[in-house]
């Protein structure tokens, strides 16, 4: 009776997480360049079935077991999928998508408070013009060309499929874009940028850029709403499962306990 609070109870912890992943991406579904989350499952761990501290009469010291436990499953991982969202088309110069190819991405440069600069990734091209001319994102942070920070004179100018950056027919710079064999090795840091980590490897560009143009979220609305009425209903199923085994369990407290 006790284990099957315990699995209820977990249950409910488990629906949580998936909720606030579901609950993120449809936050999400007109974030441009957004990459949404998926939840991965895995088996409820035999382990948390043993008494850690009491081994009992076993010799070699390991917990002593009181049982499999396998009765639900636990969030393995919260994977992003990185394939490639719709086009849409805004005729604006400062906007760019990456077209064909789901590892690649542009460099931003992200101010540390230290006075250096870190260099994170992003799908998302709606960039702009600062007051000082640069290129930047919509928040600010500068964008990453081979020379540096891009620094522009005007409005003026046009982005190429390789993407270099044409003023006056003057190539000014060309967008760094740098591309990952395993981009499921990124971590989301926030403000729809991503982090390399140490199992990150790089790869060949092999898609083009389009001018006036903006990816959308990969965020399918309708499939992130069954999920979420999916979730509501497991809830609502663990919540009375752990009403019914109070119930049963105050019965057997109260009533049994008389006899």
């Amino acid at each position: 009776m006790i284990r099957g609070l315990y699995t209820s109870g977990y249950s409910m912890l488990t629906l949580n997480r998936k909720m606030d992943t579901v609950a993120n991406n449809i936050a999400n579904v007109n974030t441009y360049g957004f990459k949404k989350d998926v939840v991965v499952f895995e088996e409820f761990s035999d382990v948390l079935a043993s008494r850690f501290f009491d081994t009992g009469n076993i010799p070699s010291g390991r917990p002593a077991p009181i049982g499999n436990m396998a009765l639900y499953n636990d969030i393995a991982e919260i994977h992003t999928d990185y394939t490639q969202g719709t086009l849409e088309q805004t005729g604006l110069n400062t906007d760019v998508a990456i077209n064909g190819d789901d590892g690649a991405f542009f460099c931003v440069a992200v101010p540390d408070g230290n006075g250096n600069f870190r260099e994170y990734y992003t799908r998302d091209g709606s960039f702009k013009l600062d007051a000082e001319g640069r290129l930047v994102t919509r928040d600010g942070y500068m964008v990453m060309g081979n020379n540096g920070a891009i620094v522009l004179e005007g409005s003026n100018f046009i982005i190429s499929e390789t993407g270099a950056i044409i003023q006056n027919d003057v190539t000014v710079d060309t967008l760094r874009i740098r591309k990952f064999e395993n981009p499921e090795s990124l971590r989301k840091y926030g403000m729809n940028l991503l982090t390399a980590t140490d199992e990150s490897t790089d790869g060949e560009f092999e898609g083009t850029l389009q001018n006036g143009f903006l990816e959308c979220s990969n965020v399918n609305t309708v499939s992130e709403m069954v999920d979420m009425i999916t979730v509501i209903r497991a809830y609502e199923s663990n919540q009375k499962m752990i009403q019914y085994q109070d119930s049963t369990l105050e019965k057997a407290v109260n009533d049994i306990g008389r006899l």
